[in-house]
C-alpha cells in the first residue's frame, strides 16, 4: 500500500470524514476554513491533486470537489483509524438489554441485529451460531401414540433436531426414558463417529435409536449457516447511494440470498473467534459489493459453535463507530453462548 505524507494523511482523513457527514464533494476550501489546516487552499488543493492521481481521491465533476475511492477508505481504515470504544453509558444499555433477555438463542440473534442497526444506522445481518462440528448433547425420547415415539437431540450449542419414529413394537414411557438416560451418559461430547462407535456396542432399542442420531449427527455436520436475521434496510434504502434501485437490488441481494451470504463470510471472515474484518468495495472479488462496505466479526465459544454478525452499507460509512459496535455486541454474544455451554 502507498505510504502518504503526513500532511496527505491529514486530508485524506479530513475528507472522509467531511464526506461521511455531508455525502458530498469536499474542496479545499471547505477544509482550510473549517479546520485551520495552517496552510493556503492552492497548497490543500495540490495536496488533493496527488491524492487522486494515487487513487486516495475521485473528482466527481471538473470543477467539484473530491470524494473519497474505495482505496482512500481502505487506507483510512488500515492506517489511519484510531482504536474507539462505544461510550459507557451505551455499552451498559446494550449488555443491560441481553442480559434481560431469555436465555434463548433466536432472542439474541433479533436483540443483536436491532443494536447493529440502530448503532450503526446502515443493515445488520446475523448468522445462527453453528457447531464446527456436530456434538451430542441430549436426547429425549417421548412416548406420542402406540409405536410412534418423538426423539429430541440437542447438540452443544442449542441447535435442536426432532424426528417422529415408527418403532417395531410399543414401549412404555419409562423404558423409553431409561434407553435415552443411557444413550446420553455413553454418548455426550461425542461427534457422529463417536455415537456410531457406541450403536455397535449396544443392541435391540438402543441400538435403533443411537445409529439413528449417528445419522441425524452427521446431516447436522453437512448444514453450513442456520437461520439468518437482519435489520435496518430501510436505513440503507434512505442513503443517496442506493436512490437508484438497481444499485439497491445488487447491495441487498447478500441479505436476501443465503447462499450469497455465505460465500462472502466463508472467504471474508476469520474463523477465529474476535477481531473484526472490513470489506470495501467488495475487495474487487464481488460485483455486488463495489458500492458496499461490510463490518464482520465472528462470534462463539472457540471449539464448539460460531455465528458470524456484522453490517452493510454504503462505503460513506462512519467506520469507527460501527467497528466499535461490531466488536462489542460480537463480544456480548460470545460471552452469552460460553455461559451457556458452561451451563
Amino acid at each position: 500500500m502507498t505510504v502518504l505524507s503526513e500532511r496527505q494523511e491529514t486530508i485524506l482523513a479530513l475528507i472522509i470524514h467531511e464526506y461521511i457527514d455531508t455525502a458530498q464533494p469536499v474542496g479545499s476550501k471547505t477544509l482550510v476554513d473549517h479546520f485551520g489546516l495552517g496552510v493556503s487552499s492552492a497548497t490543500v488543493r495540490n495536496e488533493m491533486g496527488l491524492l487522486t492521481e494515487e487513487g486516495m481521491l475521485r473528482q466527481p465533476h471538473t470543477s467539484a470537489g473530491r470524494v473519497p475511492s474505495e482505496e482512500g477508505y481502505r487506507y483510512f481504515v488500515r492506517r489511519l483509524l484510531r482504536e474507539t470504544e462505544l461510550p459507557a453509558d451505551e455499552k451498559r444499555l446494550i449488555s443491560h438489554q441481553f442480559h434481560q433477555a431469555r436465555a434463548d438463542v433466536d432472542e439474541w440473534l433479533r436483540l443483536a441485529a436491532a443494536v447493529l442497526a440502530r448503532h450503526s444506522r446502515v443493515a445488520s445481518v446475523v448468522t445462527a451460531p453453528h457447531a464446527e462440528r456436530a456434538v451430542y448433547k441430549h436426547l429425549e425420547l417421548i412416548s406420542t401414540q402406540a409405536r410412534q415415539v418423538l426423539l429430541v437431540l440437542v447438540l452443544q450449542g442449542g441447535e435442536v433436531r426432532q424426528q417422529m419414529l415408527s418403532l417395531a413394537e410399543s414401549f412404555d414411557q419409562p423404558r423409553l426414558t431409561a434407553v435415552a438416560e443411557a444413550i446420553n451418559r455413553a454418548c455426550a461430547g461425542q461427534d457422529a463417529q463417536g455415537v456410531a462407535a457406541h450403536a455397535a456396542r449396544v443392541s435391540d432399542l438402543e441400538q435403533e435409536v443411537t445409529r439413528l442420531v449417528a445419522d441425524i449427527i452427521t446431516r447436522a455436520d453437512a448444514v453450513s449457516a442456520g437461520a439468518i436475521v437482519h435489520d435496518g434496510i430501510a436505513n440503507v434504502l434512505t442513503q443517496p447511494e442506493f436512490a437508484d434501485a438497481s444499485t439497491a437490488r445488487s447491495a441487498l441481494r447478500l441479505l436476501e440470498e443465503h447462499s450469497f451470504l455465505e460465500e462472502v463470510l466463508a472467504k471474508a471472515l476469520s474463523p477465529n473467534v474476535g477481531g473484526v474484518q472490513v470489506v470495501i468495495g467488495g475487495e474487487g472479488a464481488w460485483e455486488e459489493l463495489k458500492d458496499c462496505s461490510m463490518i464482520l466479526a465472528r462470534y462463539g465459544a472457540a471449539g464448539y459453535a460460531t455465528g458470524a454478525l456484522g453490517v452493510l452499507g454504503p462505503t460513506r460509512m462512519a467506520y469507527g463507530r460501527t467497528i466499535s459496535a461490531v466488536r462489542y455486541v460480537a463480544g456480548l454474544m460470545s460471552d452469552l453462548l460460553v455461559e451457556s455451554y458452561a451451563g
